[in-house]
């Protein structure tokens, strides 16, 4: 994802997954130090919420529906803040902020929840939680491309999402994918032919191809196994944060939750998904 320099952080709603509570999103200055905490000694930028740092649009992980900020990561949270007894509020900021660690850094968001994969050189700015979902990476095409797998790319005009795993994995193949700002743009780019093909995450795809128009017109001709795993990410050192988070993660996917939103963002329940080891970080 491409940062948007200058761009100030956007107030958002949420809405509740499980239990139907509309929340209405804030942005700490910085000012409550982390002084405030929550249940069990968790910190909290602001008092009385968790403040999770996204970046939209990104469904099926979070994206703006009807007004309020929903998705497979936003349902997530929402059971760790419910386990912290306080509200989630999110921030919609620049996606570079979430490799930097720059708004966990500066209190204004407890976490960060935009689809992340886990990764080393991310690993050394921010504390990552226990991995919550594994992800592949889609090659989808027009219809009409000819491109029938990843090796047909070469020489052709390729889209990715600006620094994501996805544009990574292309260029480290040998390709020079146009980059996108966002997932909408990326899959504006193949429809109005910027493009002939996307090398995006599956799930994201997946969403895109709900839409009968885009079913008619997009194909997925390749499945890339790149093991890559989403963590949340929390400031260096919130170890409390992160083991609430693993807690509500470990909990979710022992009494059956994790299963029904899964199946509710993503799809067919893959159970590969809920045995990802932890990571190391």
């Amino acid at each position: 994802m491409n940062p948007v320099l200058g761009r100030r952080p956007r107030i958002l709603a949420a809405t509740t997954a499980a239990a139907g509570l509309l929340l209405v999103a804030g942005c700490s200055s910085g000012g409550g130090g982390g002084k405030t905490t929550a249940s069990g000694g968790v910190p909290l930028v602001k008092a009385g919420q968790l403040t999770t740092c996204t970046h939209l649009p990104y469904p099926p992980f979070q994206s703006e529906i009807d007004g309020t900020v929903q998705g497979f990561d936003v349902s997530l949270i929402d059971l760790v803040a419910k386990d912290l007894g306080v509200q989630q509020d999110i921030v919609d900021t620049p996606f570079e902020n979430f490799k930097t660690g720059a708004f966990l850094n500066s209190e204004q968001c407890d976490l960060a929840a935009a689809g992340m994969t886990i990764t080393p050189e991310r690993a050394k700015n921010v504390d990552f939680s226990d991995p919550y979902f594994d992800a592949t990476q889609a090659v989808l095409v027009d219809k009409k491309s000819g491109i029938g797998s990843f090796a047909d790319l070469k020489g052709k005009k390729v889209g990715a999402q600006a620094q994501t795993t996805g544009e990574e994995y292309a260029k480290s193949k040998g390709l020079d994918p146009v980059s996108f700002e966002s997932s909408d743009a990326v899959l504006n780019g193949l429809r109005t032919g910027q493009v002939q093909a996307v090398v995006i995450d599956y799930p994201v795809v997946q969403g895109w191809l709900k839409d009968k128009a885009n079913a008619d017109a997009f194909k997925v001709v390749d499945n890339l196994n790149t093991g890559e795993q989403y963590g949340f990410t929390v400031k260096k050192g919130n170890t409390k944060l992160v083991a609430a988070i693993n807690k509500a993660i470990k909990d979710a996917k022992a009494d059956g939750t994790y299963k029904k939103l899964y199946e509710k963002w993503i799809g067919p329940y893959d159970a590969a998904a809920a045995s990802a080891s932890p990571s190391a970080s």
